[in-house]
């Protein structure tokens, strides 16, 4: 199977990379840094800058997976719109270039997050559930979505996931914990009882792999362990795992000061729980916090 990767070099993209290759799959990752695919991802996977080098070699499967990252600085601006064209502008490049194709692919599997329902508080949120409040972040997510339905008209199966926050040890949000926690200067953030759905970085490279070859799965689902937990529990078992306490909070008004409008991704939550994955009947490999960030802080 030959799979077109968006993002493939990010955290998620050089796992799927490793993975699909391994299994005998042909990859290439559309990317900014051509050159440096093979390097960042693994030997053998085809980097390309721009959609016309494929010319009309058939692509089966078309991972969308591209954009800025949303926690890496304020939401000035400037930063806003970059968020936004590394998400919607670049999925509607691809749309056009899949409009193109003589042969189409089969699937676009489409990155969203679970920051598309907005602050959930105590709502349990199955991917049936509608936005429950309007943030930037949840403004993001849903026109990303949109832009990616666009190719059902195509006669593509669309599938969108909404990512939780990822366990690993390669990097995303754990890494930038670790060091105030090793120092002892991790804690609660706010209040700590805002829910923090996660996942471990194995339980979401096989949803992807599972949902590609699932004829039958179409729309959202919720890429996000069973059990979602409490900031303040989250960590709490993060101190025990690094055998540290984790009991100096960080207060809200704090956190807006520092970065504005982005404090509601940490100071709001999800309470989401993957139904259709479970549905579909998709196993998780990591449905317990502890087991995961153990399994994890083997690797760092």
């Amino acid at each position: 199977m030959h799979i077109l990767l968006t993002g493939g070099t990010g955290l998620i993209g050089r796992q799927l990379c490793r993975h699909w290759l391994a299994q005998g799959h042909r990859l290439t990752v559309w990317s900014r840094r051509p050159a440096q695919v093979s390097e960042l991802c693994a030997t053998g996977v085809r980097g390309i800058a721009t959609l016309e080098e494929l010319g009309q070699d058939p692509v089966d499967a078309v991972i969308n997976l591209a954009g800025a990252p949303i926690a890496d600085r304020p939401w000035t601006r400037k930063r806003k719109m970059l968020l936004w064209s590394s998400r919607i502008t670049l999925t509607e490049t691809l749309l056009a270039w899949l409009e193109s194709r003589e042969q189409k692919p089969s699937v676009l599997v489409s990155g969203s997050a679970v920051g598309w329902y907005g602050d959930g508080g105590e709502r349990e949120l199955t991917e049936d559930a509608a936005p429950v409040s309007e943030d930037f972040a949840s403004h993001l997510c849903i026109a990303w979505e949109e832009t990616a339905l666009r190719a059902q008209a195509l006669g593509i199966r669309v599938v969108l996931v909404r990512t939780g926050l990822v366990l690993s040890a390669e990097g995303g949000f754990l890494s930038r914990l670790l060091l105030p926690f090793k120092l002892a200067l991790g804690g609660p953030i706010g209040n700590g009882r805002q829910w923090m759905p996660w996942i471990h970085i194995q339980d979401q490279i096989a949803l992807i792999d599972f949902l590609v070859h699932e004829n039958a799965a179409t729309g959202p689902y919720n890429a996000c362990a069973p059990h979602p937990v409490r900031n303040a529990e989250f960590a709490k078992t993060l101190g025990r795992v690094l055998h540290r306490p984790a009991v100096m909070p960080m207060p809200a008004f704090v956190l807006r000061v520092l970065l504005g409008e982005m404090s509601q991704l940490l100071l709001g939550g999800q309470r989401a729980t993957p139904a259709r994955l479970l549905e579909a009947g998709f196993t998780f490999q990591f449905t317990d916090l502890r087991a995961a960030l153990d399994d994890v802080s083997a690797r760092l």
